[in-house]
């Protein structure tokens, strides 16, 4: 026991040293992203964005966006000069770099491309019907499962008519799940492909594995992009998520992976200083599809998938509300809340973006301690 203390005693000090380094070196940089990103005019504009209309929002217009970048390239980094190995951490940055680099085409599109027309699946099955060329109503017919999926998701996401469309996100980390689902069931071996159960012990599920390792990597993302919502919320959350999930990692022996997600508390430290109202910059689908894929993956890799529900418990929460919302209005033909997700439904029951942000942080942190504390068992 003597010998065994200083050692984990060592390596926890090693793990809280890079959290700090990661917040420092943030802090460092940090204005200079500020600066190119208002340089270049990728800031927050009213087009396309309908939450600009509430008038406790207005003030938001002209904020730059991307400010994700400010944690994705640190942990990237530091990841890569420091804790690189080819065991553990390589997958999940590369998974992050995959969401952000997704995260980061949408940003760019919504604020410099044009609006993208899609054909509706009336006006598809009326080309079939009347097109010319018989060549073209094959290709129609051939494609019609294809384009009824993409007119079917659409009503998970926002009339949008710029940026990468729902169904092309969908596509792609579909992408990053499968590349999860290579690395942890067929490279890391035999032994994660159980997963632990707390209370009870390893539980072999064999091939169910992969279909939820890409379910939980997806849904994730989506859900971290949909809490970036509103000033501080999605940066104050994954503080306390990544540091769990380091404690966790470290608790059951994985260094690197422990490291890994200490970087990431540790920058997010300083890109939620920043963007604490009044927001110097807002993390954009950059920063919350990379921070969102990076902490499904490590959950998984570290074998915490059972308790990811818990200490990402408020962004699971944002985004079963915005599957609620498209249910009740697309199949029972009525608003479940206000507006979706959660965030902006109190937001119009009359909460202040302040009141929202701080009770959200004390509910999550909660449920974060019960996450650690069933996580131990």
């Amino acid at each position: 026991m003597t010998d065994f203390l200083p050692v984990q005693i060592n390596s926890l000090t090693t793990i809280i040293g890079f959290a700090i380094a990661a917040c420092l070196a943030s802090l460092a940089w940090a204005p200079l992203l500020i600066k190119f990103l208002r340089r270049w005019g990728i800031i927050r504009r009213p087009f396309g964005d309908k939450t600009l209309g509430l008038d406790s929002r207005k003030d938001k217009a002209s904020t730059p966006i991307m400010g994700g970048l400010l944690v994705i390239v640190t942990v990237a980094v530091i990841t890569y000069f420091f804790d690189w190995d080819r065991r553990f951490t390589w997958v999940p940055i590369g998974v992050m770099l995959i969401s952000a680099a997704l995260g980061a085409f949408d940003d760019l599109l919504n604020l410099f491309g044009g609006v993208r027309r899609q054909r509706s699946l009336s006006q598809t099955m009326t080309l079939i019907r009347v097109h010319k060329s018989w060549l073209a109503r094959v290709w129609l017919v051939i494609t019609l499962p294809w384009t009824i999926f993409k007119r079917a998701v659409t009503i998970f996401g926002s009339k949008q008519r710029t940026g990468v469309l729902v169904h092309e996100k969908l596509l792609l980390q579909f992408a990053a799940g499968a590349v999860a689902v290579w690395w942890i069931y067929w490279k890391l071996g035999a032994t994660w492909r159980d997963i632990y159960v707390p209370f009870h012990g390893f539980l072999s599920i064999d091939g169910w594995l992969m279909p939820i390792i890409i379910v939980v990597v997806m849904f994730t993302a989506n859900a971290v992009n949909i809490s970036d919502g509103m000033d501080g919320l999605a940066g104050g959350m994954l503080i306390p998520t990544f540091g769990a999930l380091a404690f966790l990692s470290w608790i059951s022996g994985y260094d690197a992976m422990a490291i890994l997600n200490a970087t990431a508390a540790g920058s997010l430290i300083t890109y939620t200083y920043f963007n604490i109202k009044p927001a110097r910059f807002q993390m954009g689908d950059v920063g919350s599809l990379g921070l969102g894929g990076l902490l499904a993956i490590d959950a998984l890799a570290t074998n915490n998938m059972i308790v990811l529900p818990f200490i990402a418990f408020m962004f699971y929460a944002e985004a079963i509300t915005v599957v609620i919302q498209a249910i009740g209005r697309h199949i029972f033909g009525r608003r479940v809340f206000r507006m979706a997700p959660l965030h902006h439904h109190l937001e119009l029951k009359g909460w202040s973006e302040e009141k929202t942000i701080m009770r959200m942080w004390a509910v999550h942190l909660a449920m974060v301690l019960i996450g650690v504390w069933i996580g131990l068992h």
